[in-house]
């Protein structure tokens, strides 16, 4: 078999699909259903029933799925091995990270880890699904909020604030809030129908959003829109505060803080590129402003 095919075939299996498949690896659906033809040549059976909308595995599908996680877990344990030995970062390295925290936070520290470790190439997956380490093809995950128990080995990085902002269109029309209470009478923007906002220098409010808008991305826009309030990640409203086209509300009452982890497989621990990278993103964050008035 050839091992680019048993990867296509694996990412198939997990994706379900081959258009997705041919998205996430860049390649064109032709050279995704080929690798799986040859596979099932291979095998002298169908891997996959397919659908208009997805394909699902058969028996044999699933037998040989099994076998071709391990193969491309061994081959990861290899390079780990390798890179560990040869002590030099090399090699593809797969971060996986919500829209926004990839586009604000690891697209800005990304050009100068790049020029740093010259023989690292980044593949970075950012979306809101949450994926499994231990079945995908990803090196490193990056995670918001609360840590649930994970078999994975996790690295505390520094903290992001949340920081309440409103436009000054919004604020001009319906007024600024002088107290954390005041807000209750205002127009809240927040990613879940019903959730407290919390502070670190006040009492938290109950919130019932006039807007529910789970992506992050999505509620800056809003926001800057004019359509109210929101309580937001520093890294993703900083540049909108810096140009002005958003106003931070209540500067002076303290920001609640959000846990942000690196998450990679055990058997990926002594990776030289995984450990270079959550430094270096550890690093980043911690020298990036805390406040607009820092620029």
């Amino acid at each position: 078999m050839n091992f680019d095919d048993v990867r296509v075939f694996a990412r198939i299996a997990d994706l379900k699909g081959i258009s997705a498949t041919a998205r996430a690896l860049g390649l064109p659906k032709s050279s995704v259903s080929r690798a799986l033809v040859r596979m099932e040549t291979i095998a002298g059976a169908a891997l996959v029933e397919r659908s208009t909308r997805h394909v699902r595995l058969t028996d044999a599908g699933v037998l040989l799925h099994a076998h071709a996680m391990r193969i491309l877990a061994d081959v990861a344990d290899a390079e780990t091995a390798l890179e560990g030995l040869a002590g030099v970062p090399r090699g593809r390295l797969r971060v996986n990270a919500t829209h926004a925290f990839g586009i604000g936070v690891i697209a800005r520290m990304l050009p100068g880890f790049l020029a740093q470790y010259s023989q690292v190439q980044v593949m970075l997956d950012a979306d809101d699904d949450r994926i499994d380490l231990g079945i995908k093809e990803t090196d490193l995950a990056i995670r918001i909020g609360p840590m649930a128990d994970s078999p994975l080995i996790a690295r505390r990085l520094p903290s992001v604030d949340l920081w309440l902002c409103a436009s000054p269109a919004y604020l001009a029309a319906n007024g600024t809030p002088r107290s954390v209470a005041d807000l209750t009478t205002h127009s809240l923007v927040d990613r879940q129908e019903r959730t407290d906002w919390r502070f670190a220098g006040a009492a938290p409010i109950s919130v019932e959003p006039r807007a529910i808008i789970p992506d992050a991305s999505a509620q800056r826009v809003v926001v800057e829109g004019g359509a109210g309030i929101g309580h937001l990640p520093d890294y993703l409203v900083r540049p909108a505060v810096v140009s002005g086209r958003l106003v931070r509300v209540l500067p002076n009452v303290g920001a609640a803080t959000i846990d942000v982890h690196a998450l990679y497989p055990s058997h990926r621990s002594l990776s030289a590129k995984v450990r270079v990278f959550i430094d270096a993103l550890a690093e980043h964050m911690q020298l990036t402003p805390r406040s607009s008035e820092d620029y």
